[in-house]
């Protein structure tokens, strides 16, 4: 044991007199945050839609069959209850919702005039207001369509609800795509030089004849960069709150217990790299090109996944930070319980026991 906290204070000196490793793991996630949560703007074109209807008369579903075939939103269920239509959005199924009141036709016929209820998930506000401008477009085409076959206007008034996000603070769906990619790249980056850094100086030898365990090498190298990272989310959590005005709803135990395995994927990536190549900057070059692409195009909090064609959604499944990204949107912004992360979890357990396992057995315990 003695010798196992020598190699883990080993790395620790490592990190703390490398000015560029120091500059990637605090600089950069600051920079980042900063960039992303007060620059980036984007849009949507698709979402899904539920639709809540207590009426079931021939205006409702006249209403229903335009916004069906608007090409902006794909239908997902008709929810019988306003629970089941709550239901859907603490699941993340649904991305806005349509609440026909009863007898909204006798309003309209008699008092010439009725509401709709308008819900959008805001805690992406560019998509929020997005879609509703674009049913309050379908409802008032369909009013003036109305008008022109009677003598006395009708008039349907949209009432507009955001969920999770009132405020409409824009930073509040960058802020988890950020901790995500921060994490992914930091950790992977870091973590893919560790060993090949040894083999560059020619101390792996030295480490390979001793009677210290290869395993034991290993976790020697990813325990400092572990704890390096939870005080990067740290940072980043507190930034965030303070500085941008996003509330943590969720447990922030819960959060911290995502992330630490959230970052185990991440380190352990990062150490299948290190042991796959024999120079830091092929690890680098890998790391960096390799996850940081990926993990903006397909985690979903630039750009939405399901308007990318069905072989990029299925690739975007095998992307880790896409369900530590969801996870992180339902605990710190919707304040959800594991109960309703718990299919996510189990993913990324999978993938970082798989990767986990695969970085131990490529782990050559002689140099060729």
């Amino acid at each position: 044991m003695k010798q196992f906290l020598v190699f883990i204070r080993k790395e620790f000196y490592h990190v703390f007199r490398d000015k560029r490793t120091l500059l990637i793991m605090f600089g950069l996630p600051i920079v980042q945050v900063l960039l992303f949560g007060f620059a980036l703007t984007t849009e949507i074109k698709h979402a899904k839609i539920v639709v809540v209807d207590y009426a079931r008369d021939i205006s409702s579903q006249q209403l229903i069959t335009r916004i069906s075939a608007s090409p902006y939103f794909d239908p997902e269920e008709e929810a019988m209850s306003y629970e089941q239509m709550k239901k859907a959005f603490r699941q993340d199924r649904v991305k806005c919702a349509i609440v026909f009141p009863p007898h909204f036709n006798d309003d309209l016929i008699h008092a010439h005039k009725a509401q709709v209820q308008v819900i959008a998930d805001a805690s992406d506000p560019n998509t929020a207001t997005t879609l509703t401008n674009y049913l309050s477009a379908i409802i008032s085409d369909y009013q003036n369509e109305l008008n022109v076959t009677t003598p006395v206007p009708y008039q349907i008034q949209p009432q507009l609800s955001m969920l999770y996000n009132p405020e409409m603070n824009g930073s509040m769906n960058f802020i988890p795509g950020v901790i995500a990619l921060v994490l992914m790249i930091a950790c992977t980056t870091l973590t893919s030089v560790s060993i090949v850094r040894e083999k560059e100086m020619g101390t792996m030898e030295v480490l390979l004849v001793s009677p210290f365990r290869p395993i034991y090498v290993i976790l020697s190298k990813a325990i400092p960069y572990l704890a390096l990272s939870l005080i990067n989310l740290i940072i980043i959590l507190l930034l965030s709150v303070y500085l941008l005005d996003i509330p943590i709803k969720g447990n922030i135990v819960l959060l911290f217990a995502e992330s630490m395995l959230f970052i185990i994927s991440c380190l352990s990536f990062g150490l299948l790299i290190s042991g796959l190549t024999n120079s830091q900057q092929t690890a680098m070059l890998i790391s960096m090109m390799g996850m940081m692409l990926p993990t903006i195009l397909f985690t979903g909090f630039l750009f939405p996944i399901e308007n990318m064609p069905l072989p990029l959604q299925l690739i975007s499944n095998i992307i880790p930070a896409k369900w530590y990204y969801s996870i992180v949107k339902a605990i710190m912004l919707k304040g959800l319980g594991f109960s309703y992360v718990w299919k996510e979890t189990l993913i990324l357990v999978g993938m970082t026991t798989t990767l986990l396992i695969i970085s131990l057995k490529s782990f050559k315990i002689r140099l060729a």
